[in-house]
């Protein structure tokens, strides 16, 4: 899940503190209105125990709210609380539960899985909620002028690469089928040990025909029908308010198949980037939960042991993408001599402090049982030599490059210190432009950018799920690169490997070549940094950072807020 995911002049972070910020300026008046429309003591958290009201600092505006078209973390909260799939993930072990689906046969070869749906499976609006759905769901998924960046995720399906691709042009010859209105069969290539996970990501989600179809056509993006009043979903909420840069609110939904045992009535989700400013409202009881946490206060919770500061393994990796057809990015032996100077163990140490690991691959070690190998290390002096070969000796001649990122006082930390490593130890020049998160996913997306921050979150615990991002013309690919090789061995050798160790080995020979020639540069391995107040209950730690909505509630603390400065 890229989850950090139009020209622009390179000089506008230059210029941006001259310039009045709208979305910094609406942050700071919501701040100041939080921070004083309480008297008396109260608060949005001593509030909202007793109404059942979930406050939550989401990090940014959402991109989009169509499950087929987002891409981020902060997308991925809201869409999980409007919507669901045929499968939930245990909110501690993230092994499949039921959701949609009451249970499935799988097939003894492992190819055919058949769901059986509920036949009580209701969308927001009322309307009755089954198998033909999910047909037409993945249908409108796969279609390419859709531009669904997860288009992927569904080619373990038979026939779906084909029919994404054009090769194939009769939806019926993928393996979708709705036997009837509450059984769904559908087929793989080959057995998938992960193809239960995916089902819960929200690029397998169903969405509702009718409403897509009456803002427009299925495969037009951008259209209202997930605007606030149209939007119609399946899952444990719905959407009531969304006032942009401001909140996104959504309410409990009494269609839910399991109405009865959701405890929230509502959930408000904050939009604010800025880490001191969510923290700061965190202790000011203003939101339950902060999924941010500013790096110099991380020893403060931790000295006073306090209990609202949760940190935990996090199955994701912070990199940097190269534009592999910018003139001066072209080569691998600049890439890789990048790669060479950042000094992972200072960033780790110095600037994030929250127990991250530094990166040598793009695969978190340990996933499934899987180490990739990596001869990737802080090397100054072999990466000057490469960068000569590449005929910049001692950087002369390079041109001027720019890192861009998206608006994050952490992510321009981590910028500044590798700007400043890469004048130390190649003598280049490097310019850093921070867009905020919309902007920024159009310019990576439509690769307008040279050196770019990125994210990539498990969407499931799988190696796969971080190698198969790269793919020739993959979505979130997003490089330029592009090694057909690579694309055989994941798309046709490891589905086919027999044993778990062939199908690690082959995902090692995958990555030994994505390291090789460095279209992405690892920098470290994340831990889960959150702030949740006491009074919520029931969230669970795990490495995909996914909470339950459906099953969080909140529960008055003696101290009503809990309130420390």
């Amino acid at each position: 899940m890229s989850h950090f995911p139009t020209a622009t002049q390179p000089n506008i972070a230059t210029h941006s503190f001259f310039r009045p910020n709208p979305i910094k300026a609406i942050t700071a008046l919501l701040l100041l209105t939080l921070l004083t429309s309480c008297g008396g003591g109260e608060n949005n958290v001593s509030t909202g125990n007793r109404s059942g009201t979930l406050h939550w600092g989401n990090g940014t505006e959402p991109q989009s709210l169509d499950p087929h078209i987002a891409t981020g973390v902060p997308e991925h909260k809201i869409i999980v609380a409007l919507m669901e799939g045929l499968v939930l993930k245990d909110s501690k072990t993230l092994e499949p539960r039921p959701g949609v689906a009451t249970s499935w046969d799988i097939s003894e070869d492992g190819r055919v899985y058949t769901f059986y749906l509920r036949e009580n499976a209701r969308w927001s609006n009322g309307d009755p909620h089954n198998a033909h759905d999910y047909a037409w769901s993945w249908w409108r998924a796969l279609q390419p002028a859709l531009g669904n960046l997860y288009a992927y995720m569904y080619f373990p399906i038979t026939n779906a690469k084909e029919y994404y691709e054009g090769e194939i042009s009769d939806f019926e010859q993928v393996g979708v089928k709705a036997l009837d209105d509450y059984t769904l069969q559908v087929t793989l290539n080959n057995p998938t040990p992960y193809f239960l996970q995916l089902l819960d990501h929200y690029s397998l989600y169903p969405v509702h025909r009718a409403t897509i179809e009456k803002f427009g056509d299925a495969d037009q993006r951008g259209t209202r029908w997930t605007y606030e009043g149209n939007i119609v979903g399946n899952g444990p909420f719905q959407l009531s308010e969304w006032k942009i840069n401001r909140r996104v609110v959504v309410e409990r939904n009494p269609h839910y198949w399991d109405a009865e045992s959701i405890r929230l009535n509502k959930i408000i989700f904050y939009p604010i980037e800025n880490a001191v400013t969510v923290e700061r409202m965190f202790r000011a009881g203003q939101l339950h939960y902060s999924g941010t946490v500013p790096a110099d206060k991380i020893a403060t919770y931790r000295e006073r042991n306090d209990p609202a500061l949760h940190i935990a393994p996090y199955l994701g990796v912070y990199f940097y993408r190269i534009n592999t057809r910018v003139p001066q990015l072209q080569d691998k032996r600049v890439r890789r001599a990048l790669g060479m100077t950042i000094d992972r163990d200072k960033i780790s140490e110095r600037i994030l402090k929250g127990g991250q690991i530094p990166a040598y691959t793009i695969t978190p070690p340990g996933t499934m049982g899987y180490y990739p190998k990596s001869d990737l290390a802080f090397n100054p002096e072999a990466a000057r030599e490469l960068l000569a070969d590449a005929g910049y000796p001692n950087g002369e001649g390079f041109p001027t490059t720019e890192i861009l990122y998206n608006t994050s006082e952490g992510h321009r930390k981590i910028a500044v210190a590798i700007q400043q490593m890469w004048k130390k130890h190649l003598n280049i020049d490097v310019k850093l432009l921070n867009q905020e998160w919309k902007v920024y996913l159009n310019s990576v997306t439509s690769r307008d950018y040279e050196i770019g921050r990125a994210g990539w979150i498990g969407d499931y615990v799988d190696p796969n799920n971080f190698l198969d991002m790269f793919l020739c013309d993959g979505g979130n690919n997003r490089t330029g690169w592009c090694n057909p090789e690579y694309d055989q061995l994941i798309l046709k050798a490891a589905p086919e490997a027999k044993t778990h160790a062939e199908r690690l080995a082959i995902f090692n020979r995958a990555e030994t070549m994505l390291l090789d020639d460095m279209p992405v540069i690892p920098i470290y391995i994340y831990t889960s940094n959150n702030l949740v107040n006491t009074s919520v209950k029931n969230f669970n730690d795990n490495i995909l950072n996914q909470p339950s909505f459906k099953e969080i509630y909140l529960e008055a603390d003696p101290a009503d807020a809990g309130v420390k400065n």
